[in-house]
């Protein structure tokens, strides 16, 4: 039996990890859970799950929620410390963690000293500091499994040819709810309108992400760091069923695709039983019913977030966790109404010409850059207030 440790428990991915993991109760344990603040949720998962540990990040909300936490029996751990002390536990064998932005680079960086297995579905660990991760990951013997549908899919469709032998990756995006939107319409997009996703039910930060296609540019990031391929070789197609959730082309015109249906568990699953499977009965797809899969590029006046994404990679050292900060803050301005939708893109452009880049020497650097990139975005964001 695995003990499993989930960082994020509150959020869409970490509540179907959970759901994964009780339906093959003889094969996982939960060992402990984390959430930001939310503890009404945590304390019902304390109780219908029973983990040793659990975290709670905000150490305000951590410290009136420690009574419960000794009346339920179990360990409870608060603020950063705490997450990273629960991420390398020595008793967990699987991290999966689930923690949503640039606050999850600490836990990933923890788990992978402890060498775990990572189940990441916290892309920003890999965006901000994907070249330290991968250097923590070498030096722990951990193993990172991805969860995020495109690059699970990645990694399963690697499995079929060698890496030399490979053309380019292609990463498929929804597009999202405005790509038949004229650009004209964009300044009047509202939040409501943009945390309508066509096709995955996900949290709100993942949800504008998708509207922006910044997800995508977060992707392609990502993708470098996981795969070890250059930008040049990534590309991006709008794919609206979210059938295929990427493609690797191969140097003699083949390509292998990984399709399914658009459900968050069955990536979960993959990363948790690697290099096995197991049935989770959520439904296949049915090839007996006629159904199109359509291709058509990204449109790159609507959505510059990809240009932006590149420009990162080709600035290189700490401009990925730049644009990394300044998209979190201008996701934020946009869901609490200071700045209009297309502010978003503008946001993280300035940030990303006006910021100071350096090399990623430690976790410091990135810790710098990340604040610098916070600073630039909320002053260009203040500069727009509607």
């Amino acid at each position: 039996m695995k003990k499993l440790t989930i960082l994020g428990s509150s959020g869409s991915i970490g509540q179907n990890a959970l759901w994964v993991a009780n339906r093959f109760p003889e094969e996982f344990k939960i060992f402990g859970l984390s959430v930001h603040s939310n503890t009404a949720i945590l304390a019902e998962q304390i109780k219908r799950f029973r983990p040793q540990v659990v975290c709670v990040a905000d150490q305000d909300v951590a410290a009136s929620f420690a009574i419960d936490t000794r009346l339920l029996g179990v360990e409870l751990l608060s603020g950063d410390s705490g997450l990273e002390t629960l991420a390398a536990h020595p008793d967990a064998d699987i991290v999966l963690n689930s923690v949503v932005g640039f606050a999850g680079l600490r836990s990933t960086l923890a788990a992978a000293r402890a060498g775990k297995r990572i189940a990441l579905a916290n892309k920003e660990s890999m965006v901000a500091g994907g070249e330290l991760v991968n250097k923590t990951v070498r030096e722990g013997n951990a193993e990172i499994i991805p969860v995020d549908s495109e690059h699970s899919a990645i990694f399963q469709c690697l499995k079929s040819g060698r890496k030399e032998d490979i053309k380019r990756l292609i990463l498929t995006s929804s597009g999202g709810p405005f790509r038949h939107y004229p650009i004209e319409s964009f300044p009047s997009i509202t939040v409501e309108q943009a945390l309508k996703h066509p096709t995955w039910n996900m949290g709100k930060k993942i949800t504008i992400d998708s509207a922006t296609l910044f997800n995508k540019g977060l992707e392609i990031i990502e993708a470098v760091y996981l795969f070890g391929l250059p930008a040049d070789r990534i590309d991006v197609v709008i794919h609206p069923q979210s059938i295929v959730h990427s493609m690797v082309e191969y140097v003699d015109g083949s390509t292998i695709a990984q399709l399914s249906r658009p459900d968050m568990r069955l990536p979960i699953e993959y990363a948790l039983f690697y290099p096995q499977r197991r049935n989770l009965e959520v439904g296949e797809i049915d090839y007996e019913k006629p159904f199109s899969l359509d291709f058509e590029p990204p449109d790159p006046a609507k959505f510059p977030s990809l240009r932006l994404a590149r420009q990162a990679l080709d600035m290189g050292g700490t401009a990925p966790a730049i644009l990394n900060a300044a998209n979190e803050v201008a996701v934020q301005a946009f869901l609490e109404r200071r700045i209009a939708f297309p502010d978003i893109f503008g946001t993280v452009d300035y940030s990303l010409n006006k910021a100071s880049i350096s090399n990623v020497v430690s976790l410091d650097s990135i810790f710098s850059a990340d604040k610098n990139g916070r600073e630039l975005a909320s002053q260009f964001a203040r500069s727009r207030s509607v």
